[in-house]
C-alpha cells in the first residue's frame, strides 16, 4: 500500500452516537496512567451500563430457573429470557422467535450445526466448501466432521489483496458439495464479504449455507431473509452483550429436522428408559439450565443497537476506518495487510522486524489495547505470508481520538523498533 502524505480528514461524530462513549463505564478508567484507548473489538467489546444493568437486576430481583418452575420469580426469569430471543429475531428479521437458539457463542452455533444438520447428510467423499478468510471456528468443526465422515474439506482461496478468489467457486460449489459455509466479514483483515450472490448460487443447487457474521452484526445491518442464509451465527460479547452466549439462526423447516446436539433436562418431551422424546427448536437445541443472564443482557444489547441505529453505526465505522487506515499509512515501515475493496472493523498491519507481540506491548504503555497474534485465522497468515499481526479494531464508542493515539502510539514504536 502506497504512503498517504496529505492530511486525512477527521470525520465527525454523527449526533445519534455522540454521547454512545458516555454509556460505557470501563472507558472511563486509566491503564498505565493513560486514558483508556480500547482498540481490541473484534476480540470482545466493552459493555454499556445498559447491559450490566440488566444483568445486575436479573439477579438482585429475578434470579431463578426457568420454562419448569410457576412461581413468580421463574415466571418473570422466563418471561424475560424468552423476550430478549424475540428482540434478537426482529433484529435480524427472523421469520419466527424459534429460529433463534441460544448457544454459548459462534464457536458452539457452528459445532451444533455440523454436528445435527451437517454430518447425518454427509457420505465418504461429499466436500464441505468454506474460504481461506475463515477463523478456526469455522475450520476446525467442519475438519473434525471430516474425519468423521470421510467428506473432503474445499477451501476458496484469497487474493493477495485479502479478497476472495472467485475465479474457479463455481467449480467448487459442485454436486459433491453438502454445506457451503462463509464469514461475512473477516476477523483478521476486516474485509467484507459480498457474500450474497455466493449464497444465491448454492441455494439454485440446493446446497445449504451457513454465515459466520461474528464481525459483521455489531457494524452493519443484517437482514436473513434478504440475505436467504439457512444458517447464521453470531456471539453475544463482541455484540456488547455478556460472555458465554451467542445465538444460531437457522431456519424453522430445518431446525425441525434436526436433532439434538445436547441431551439432558428442559429439552425433552417425555422421558423413559426405553427412550426419549423431544421438544420442539429452539427448545431442542438448549439442554439444562441456560446462560439465563446472558440471554437477557445480550437482548439489551441488541435494544442498545437497535437505538443508536445500525444505518448510523455503519455510516460512521466505515468513515473511522478509513480514517484509521490513512493515518497509519503515514507511517515510516507500517505495512497494512490486506487491500480489500470494503473494509468493516479492523486493520491488521506489521512494523519493519518487530514481532507483533511487542507492538501490542510498547502500545499497553500508552494505554492503548489492540490485539497481536494470528488472531485464530493462522492458515490467512500463512497465504499472506505473515505469521502474526497486529490488529486495531473499532467499535461505536471510538473516537477520532482514538486514531490519533493509536498513530502516535505508533510513530513512537517505530523509533524504538526501526
Amino acid at each position: 500500500m502506497s504512503k498517504i502524505t496529505s492530511q486525512p480528514t477527521s470525520p465527525a461524530i454523527p449526533e445519534a452516537l455522540a454521547h454512545a462513549r458516555a454509556d460505557f463505564p470501563i472507558l472511563q478508567r486509566s491503564v498505565h496512567g493513560k486514558p483508556l484507548v480500547y482498540l481490541d473489538n473484534a476480540a470482545s467489546t466493552q459493555k454499556p451500563q445498559v447491559v450490566i444493568d440488566a444483568i445486575t437486576r436479573y439477579y438482585t430481583n429475578e434470579n431463578a430457573n426457568i420454562h419448569r418452575g410457576v412461581h413468580l420469580l421463574s415466571t418473570e426469569a422466563t418471561g424475560a429470557y424468552e423476550e430478549a430471543r424475540g428482540k434478537i429475531a426482529r433484529f435480524i428479521n427472523a421469520a419466527d422467535d424459534s429460529e433463534i437458539v441460544f448457544t454459548r457463542g459462534a464457536t458452539e452455533s457452528v459445532n451444533l450445526v455440523a454436528h445435527s444438520f451437517v454430518e447425518p447428510k454427509i457420505q465418504p467423499g461429499d466436500e464441505i466448501l468454506i474460504s481461506a478468510m475463515e477463523h478456526h471456528a469455522n475450520i476446525v468443526p467442519w475438519q473434525l466432521l471430516c474425519e468423521r465422515t470421510g467428506a473432503k474439506l474445499k477451501v476458496i482461496p484469497v487474493t493477495d489483496d485479502c479478497e476472495l478468489d472467485l475465479a474457479d467457486f463455481d467449480a467448487l460449489l459442485n454436486e459433491r458439495t453438502k454445506f457451503f459455509s462463509i464469514v461475512y466479514v473477516s476477523n483478521a483483515i476486516g474485509t467484507v464479504n459480498d457474500i450474497k450472490p455466493l449464497l444465491a448460487k448454492a441455494q439454485a443447487k440446493g446446497i445449504p449455507t451457513l454465515v459466520d457474521a461474528a464481525q459483521a452484526i455489531q457494524h452493519m445491518p443484517l437482514d436473513v431473509q434478504e440475505l436467504r442464509c439457512d444458517f447464521l451465527v453470531a456471539s453475544g460479547h463482541k455484540i456488547y452483550g455478556p460472555t458465554g452466549i451467542g445465538i444460531l439462526y437457522g431456519q424453522s423447516n430445518l431446525l425441525d429436522t434436526m436433532i439434538p446436539y445436547q441431551g439432558g433436562g428442559d429439552m425433552i418431551a417425555h422421558v423413559s428408559f426405553e427412550g426419549s422424546t423431544f421438544k420442539e427448536p429452539p427448545s431442542r437445541f438448549e439442554a439444562g439450565t441456560p446462560h439465563i443472564e446472558g440471554a437477557i443482557g445480550l437482548g439489551v444489547a441488541f435494544d442498545y443497537l437497535s437505538t443508536l441505529g445500525l444505518e448510523a453505526i455503519h455510516e460512521y465505522e466505515s468513515q473511522l476506518v478509513e480514517y484509521a487506515v490513512a493515518k497509519l499509512s503515514q507511517i515510516d515501515g507500517l505495512r497494512i495487510i490486506g487491500n480489500p475493496k470494503v473494509r468493516s472493523g479492523a486493520i491488521s498491519f506489521t512494523m519493519g522486524d518487530a514481532h507483533p507481540h511487542d507492538i501490542g506491548t510498547v502500545l499497553d504503555t500508552e494505554g492503548i489495547a489492540i490485539r497481536s497474534g494470528h488472531h485464530c485465522c493462522e492458515p490467512l497468515m500463512k497465504r499472506l505470508g505473515v505469521p502474526a499481526t497486529a490488529r486495531a479494531s473499532f467499535s461505536v464508542y471510538n473516537t477520532p481520538a482514538d486514531v490519533d493515539a493509536l498513530a502516535a502510539a505508533l510513530k513512537k514504536t517505530a523509533i524504538l523498533f526501526m
